[in-house]
């Protein structure tokens, strides 16, 4: 009994030291993490924290980490060792770059049945099929950076491991698919926002964030979880023609996914966003902290920011409600149809990327191309 005491003791240290750094890396299931990260784990997220690493790579880090050492433990039984054997490293291509067609015919085939029950009891594996090519890639670079992070070498360069990649991606070919089938554009956005119009704090929550997310360029879900007033910086209002000022608020983003640490990239809204971002606000009576956070069973806001896979839900869930399909739309739908909708109403491309924070014009013009090409002078010529 005492041994099992001290294993609890240093589970719930463990949540514990996850709380600290829960202010610039948040964390979904605390207590489930506390169990499946060892110590060496936690003291390097502290580290990575403490170094000033971006939040969006933390997040990444910390995600990836997690669905290691749960895929580990359920194929060898144990924590992963650092620095992991070539061998592992082979296992790990192996039980998530398959052939359906093959594993069809030989049930040896891809990953073991037993490994697949217990990630899926964990809710780390949801999707049917092998994973996606760039999801495997991303995951062994997180685990080479965590490695390194420790200061040891692995053998994440070696040959094998990338002839390994590469014949399982040519044995299967699969095609990119978008993040979010459909983007929200202004007309779906309008259906979405018809969803929230009572005053209610949840109609006013979800009104100012699908606002705010869109309008301020298509800010990333993690950005939005991630928002807090002390970002908010009111601006002097934008006079418009026949008509009254227009409010205007300032959003420091600091450093982002695509931002250097010496940046502090501010984006700006004006009008219509900034009236129901202020409403939320006042209703919610937040006067700092996170902006958007959850609001309970009594109508209670709390004081704990929404995670960000709590804005995806939210968002299919206003999807739903305004008769659409759920499946077809996701929150980076915010995103590509900021970028959509400023190239139908003809807005400059470096304008947009201004707003929207894209560092690259052919990532950016791709949702222009998409936008534009089928009503384009070009696609006309005869």
């Amino acid at each position: 009994m005492a041994k099992a005491k001290t294993s609890l003791t240093a589970v719930e240290r463990r949540a514990e030291e996850l709380d600290t750094i829960a202010a610039v890396l948040p964390l979904e299931r605390r207590d489930e993490l506390a169990e499946l990260l060892t110590d060496h784990d936690v003291e390097t997220l502290r580290h990575l924290v403490n170094q000033g690493m971006g939040d969006n790579t933390l997040r990444a880090l910390t995600s990836d980490l997690t669905y290691l050492e749960a895929w580990g433990m359920a194929a060898t039984g144990r924590s992963l060792p650092w620095p992991a054997p070539e061998a592992l490293l082979l296992k790990f291509v192996a039980h998530h770059l398959w052939d359906p067609a093959k594993r069809a015919s030989d049930p040896d085939h891809g990953i073991p049945a037993d490994v697949d029950e217990k990630l899926r009891q964990q809710g780390f594996l949801k999707s049917v099929g092998p994973h996606a090519p760039a999801t495997v890639r991303r995951r062994l670079a997180n685990w080479s950076t965590l490695t390194r992070w420790r200061g040891l070498d692995g053998a994440f360069a070696s040959p094998a491991l990338k002839s390994a990649i590469r014949l399982a991606i040519r044995a299967v070919p699969r095609q990119r698919g978008r993040k979010s089938v459909k983007a929200v554009t202004g007309d779906v956005l309008a259906k979405l926002l018809a969803t929230c119009a009572t005053d209610s704090l949840r109609d006013l929550r979800d009104r100012a964030m699908l606002m705010v997310a869109f309008a301020s360029g298509g800010r990333r879900r993690n950005e939005i979880a991630g928002l807090r007033r002390e970002q908010l910086t009111v601006e002097p209002p934008i006079e418009v023609p026949d008509g009254p000022p227009l409010p205007s608020l300032a959003i420091h983003l600091g450093r982002t996914k695509t931002s250097n640490g010496e940046q502090d990239d501010i984006v700006y809204l004006t009008g219509r966003p900034v009236e129901a971002l202020i409403a939320w606000l006042q209703a919610a009576k937040i006067d700092n902290g996170s902006v958007f956070r959850a609001i309970g069973r009594w109508g209670t806001v709390s004081r704990r920011a929404l995670d960000p896979q709590s804005i995806n839900a939210i968002i299919k869930q206003r999807v739903e409600m305004a008769g659409l399909k759920a499946g077809e739309f996701s929150a980076h739908g915010l995103r590509s149809g900021f970028l959509t909708e400023a190239a139908i109403r003809n807005i400059p491309l470096l304008e947009a990327m201004e707003q929207s924070r894209h560092r690259s014009v052919q990532q950016a013009s791709n949702y222009y191309n998409n936008a534009t090409r089928p009503s384009g002078r070009a696609a006309r010529m005869l």
